[in-house]
């Protein structure tokens, strides 16, 4: 064979194997799968997620600040406002137009926090905070700063470079400290806070309600946040841009059952009547009141002293501020009064006398006394080796259950918590029935639920002494004076509204409530559910939504033994020798009859707490007064008079003249 044979190519007619074949097409396969691929995700991208991706791109530059809304007004019964909310103007840096670093941005701190009653370093601290938590957005350095300090920074401009002022809504109480407790106050959303059911959705830095009614009705109030959307460049800092805002929608209008002139009459004749009471040596530390409808559970007035003014919240408290408010160790070592604390509805008291028409009616439903039974001689009664003696030992003779309200025999409902220790909880049950000892359901982001003790209760909390003594080695925890089983000698001062018995004033005024309300419809009474909210209203006034408060229970109670008791109430506050009658002098009983109590409740170490619970009928207006001073003396002294002055409001009646004074109230 030649060498050009040799060489030469092969045939192409020569057929290629199918191994080879295969794997040409097994390579052509891929190769197309893989431009097939490529080409689709081009596809994807460009065509199907073009728009997303173009939004993604232009989000990297915009960035979105929350825009407050203004809080809905809160209108007293007849629409006047009573929270609204106002627009200042709030002191603003702008990180990105501050002076050069070092001495000239340390001189414009110096001079911005002497206009502000700031230090230098803490108006410094505030602008790496907020320049570290959101770059882009100007930081605030106080909200609310004043007329004068805003007239400075807008007619010296040029003195303070990167200092501006921003319009700002912020929460305004018009009639400063009244009804503070009830109404509450809003600060801004805690870390905590954006973790509940009720705040779920909210936005950090929100304005939300912390107390009162602004927190129970904070969904209807707060509104929606607005969005203000701010472009950015690369470095995170702001630009110029026409980017249009959501803006933000107002909050509802919640409409409640307060009266205003009324609420402000209660409010003044509760601090009088403090300051009376301290005239005439008692310390009166402290009180609270409330006055209802008791046919339909509307709250009319409801108040505690001291108390504080919301408007502090408006802007962020210091520690030792809000600690004030709390509460702080006196000289003594006590805690002095917490004007946070609202007593009408928080309070845990004793309270003496008036707690006997429940006894009263207790007793008679059960069938352990009649009220034509003479019970209760003598000044005081023996049981075992204690005595249970009327206040000052007073000597009102056997007398029947009418009298025994009227004069407020002490030794009469002795007897009477004798009896009916031997026929079980009668009285107990009595006052679970009317509503003492449970929590009311009022429209309030908290409420005690107070004592009413029986023998179970008294097991269970020597057993909870008992424990925590043997776990801690203490003498003693506090859950009981002694550890010993349920006496009759309990029973007995439960009787008398003493001994482990805590109530309050709201609890009080539902029990009272009951009875009137039964008294007035044959026996047949309803436990009512107060209430403080009536509606919940848009800007325009419209009807958004009614806010119902169905009656908790009912209750059927015999009305001859509820007409005893109440005739025993009524002779208290209106014949001679009744120990509300002298009050209520001049008062029309005939046009407006008043059945009222007094009650004296004893603390070991205090001076006794007055309290005064009365309902006063009428058609249409009737109303349910419950009053309570700390450390106020005789029912009648102290809180019986101010419980007079918030009537004469209430009805327009004239002011009783005080004997041997030259004073009227």
């Amino acid at each position: 064979m030649s060498a050009f044979e040799r060489t030469r190519p092969s045939d192409p007619r020569i057929p290629v194997s199918p191994q080879l074949a295969l794997r040409v097409a097994v390579l052509g396969a891929l190769a197309m799968a893989m431009f097939a691929i490529i080409f689709f995700r081009l596809w994807y991208l460009q065509v199907l997620s073009g728009e997303q991706y173009v939004q993604e791109a232009n989000a990297n530059r915009v960035r979105q600040l929350p825009i407050a809304a203004p809080r809905g007004q809160i209108l007293d019964r007849e629409g006047q406002p009573i929270v609204a909310s106002r627009v200042t103007n709030a002191v603003q840096v702008v990180p990105s137009a501050l002076p050069p670093a070092g001495r000239p941005r340390l001189a414009l701190y110096r001079k911005l926090g002497g206009l502000l009653g700031m230090s230098a370093a803490h108006v410094e601290a505030l602008v790496v905070k907020g320049r570290t938590a959101l770059p882009y957005a100007p930081v605030t350095i106080k909200t609310d700063a004043g007329r004068g300090v805003l007239t400075v920074l807008a007619e010296r401009q040029n003195e303070f470079p990167g200092v501006v002022q921003e319009p700002v809504t912020i929460r305004a109480y018009p009639y400063g400290d009244m009804a503070a407790q009830v109404l509450g106050y809003v600060g801004q959303i805690s870390e905590p806070e954006l973790k509940l059911l009720p705040f779920r959705g909210v936005q950090s830095g929100t304005v939300v309600g912390q107390e009162g009614l602004e927190y129970y009705y904070d969904r209807y109030l707060r509104g929606r946040t607005g969005i203000q959307r701010v472009e950015v460049n690369a470095a995170g800092y702001p630009v110029q841009s026409s980017l249009a805002p959501t803006p933000p929608l107002a909050g509802y209008s919640l409409k409640v059952t307060l009266d205003l002139g009324l609420q402000q009459e209660a409010e003044k004749s509760l601090v009088e009547g403090l300051e009376r009471a301290r005239a005439g040596g008692k310390p009166a530390v402290a009180g609270g009141f409330v006055a209802m409808n008791p046919l339909n559970g509307q709250v009319l007035a409801l108040g505690s002293y001291p108390t504080f003014n919301p408007n502090k919240f408006a802007k962020p408290l210091t520690k030792s501020e809000y600690a004030a408010l709390e509460g702080r160790a006196g000289a003594a070592g006590e805690q002095e009064p917490a004007p946070l604390t609202d007593r009408a509805v928080n309070g845990t008291y004793p309270t003496g006398s008036t707690f006997k028409p429940i006894t009263a009616m207790g007793a008679l439903e059960a069938g352990v006394i009649n009220p034509s039974q003479d019970l209760g001689g003598g000044q005081c009664i023996s049981v075992s080796t204690e005595q249970f003696c009327n206040a000052g030992k007073a000597d009102y003779g056997a007398v029947g259950l009418v009298e025994a309200l009227k004069v407020s025999s002490d030794t009469y409902f002795f007897e009477v918590g004798e009896l009916a220790n031997s026929h079980g909880n009668v009285i107990q049950n009595m006052a679970h029935e009317l509503g003492v000892g449970e929590q009311s359901g009022i429209d309030l982001p908290s409420e005690i639920e107070g004592v009413v003790p029986d023998s179970a209760w008294r097991a269970k909390v020597n057993a909870l002494e008992l424990a925590c003594q043997r776990r801690t080695h203490r003498s003693s925890c506090g859950y009981v004076s002694e550890v010993r089983p349920w006496s009759v000698g309990d029973n007995m001062h439960l009787a008398v509204g003493q001994g482990d018995l805590l109530t309050s004033p709201l609890q009080m005024a539902v029990a009272y409530s009951t009875l009137a309300n039964a008294f007035v419809d044959g026996g047949y009474g309803t436990v009512v559910r107060p209430h403080l909210g009536l509606e919940i209203d848009d800007s325009e006034g419209r009807l958004v939504q009614a806010l119902p408060a169905p009656a908790v229970r009912h209750v059927h109670l015999n009305d001859s033994d509820l007409s005893m008791v109440m005739q025993g109430i009524h002779e208290a506050a209106s014949q001679p020798g009744g120990t509300s009658a002298d009050v209520w002098t001049g008062w029309d009983q005939a046009l407006h009859p008043v059945y009222g109590k007094t009650g004296t409740a004893e603390h070991v170490g205090k001076e006794d707490q007055s309290w005064y619970l009365c309902y006063i009928a009428d058609p249409t207006r009737p109303i349910v007064i419950a009053v309570t001073v700390e450390q106020g003396g005789f029912g009648a002294e102290t809180a019986a008079p101010i419980a007079r002055l918030i009537a004469s409001q209430w009805f327009g009646a004239p002011k009783r003249f005080v004997a041997g004074s030259s004073k009227t109230f």
